[in-house]
């Protein structure tokens, strides 16, 4: 456990210390399922869960592209195994950015899902060249299959998707900042101001040092380091951690 002493202003004279007991969360908050396109058929909601329970991981959250169609059946594993999964979803907004999206519920996730599909271009997977886009229930049994592709950008600003997620009430972060592709340094060159990021992903290779030197938004923000596992054997062995009052998706 962790002990964080804060100090609560009461009227203009006095304070009150009150100890806060938070935990380490050790987590992996961008992990896609068998539905994201180029995901592995084996990256099934039971697979994923035993993994990373058998890894170690406290929490991790289920991020496929565009889409939360696999969420419901990966937190119901979650649950019965007595690990925490948050469902999201990895958002391309309209520069072809790259933005990780988590809500406390699943209710609250498949209604922003509707609204992302409801504001994307309408194009066919093509199953050849991208995979199948497997829609799977709690037993591992594939129930469905996603017929639009899911990599094209939505019709969603960067800009607007802290403000988005919010509505549903959600948080939201831009995914693997140090990449050169689909990222918003890659395609913006900095992240705007008024995006309104508490937070950015890097991956487990980044140059932390010269991020925060090139790009001074970075200081204050919160840099979760997360795998974007497509396939189980890129899942990573859990190294960072937040301090958390519970290891609750709402936490």
């Amino acid at each position: 456990s962790i002990f964080i002493k804060c100090k609560q202003l009461s009227g203009c004279s006095s304070t009150i210390e009150v100890i806060v007991r938070m935990k380490r969360v050790y987590y992996d908050l961008h992990l896609h399922s068998c539905l994201s396109p180029c995901g592995c058929e084996d990256m099934t909601p039971n697979n994923i869960v035993n993994m990373a329970k058998l890894m170690g991981y406290d929490m991790i959250a289920l991020t496929d592209h565009n889409s939360c169609l696999n969420c419901e059946a990966t937190v119901t594993v979650g649950k019965r195994n007595g690990l925490t999964v948050v469902p999201g979803m990895e958002l391309c907004t309209a520069e072809d950015a790259h933005t990780i999206c988590l809500f406390p519920t699943v209710a609250d996730a498949m209604e922003f899902h509707q609204y992302v599909k409801q504001h994307s271009s309408i194009m066919n997977n093509d199953a050849g060249t991208f995979g199948k886009q497997i829609i799977m229930n709690d037993l591992d049994e594939p129930i469905g299959e996603e017929t639009q592709l899911l990599i094209n950008a939505a019709n969603i600003g960067i800009d607007n998707v802290v403000a988005l997620v919010n509505q549903y009430h959600g948080a939201a972060f831009p995914a693997h900042i140090d990449r050169s592709a689909y990222s918003v340094f890659s395609t913006l060159g900095a992240i705007p101001p008024e995006a309104n990021f508490k937070a950015a992903e890097i991956t487990p290779y980044a140059d932390e040092v010269c991020l925060l030197r090139e790009h001074a938004e970075l200081r204050d923000k919160i840099l979760l380091c997360n795998s974007d596992a497509h396939y189980l054997e890129h899942m990573l062995e859990p190294n960072a951690w937040l301090a958390l009052p519970e290891c609750t998706p709402e936490c």
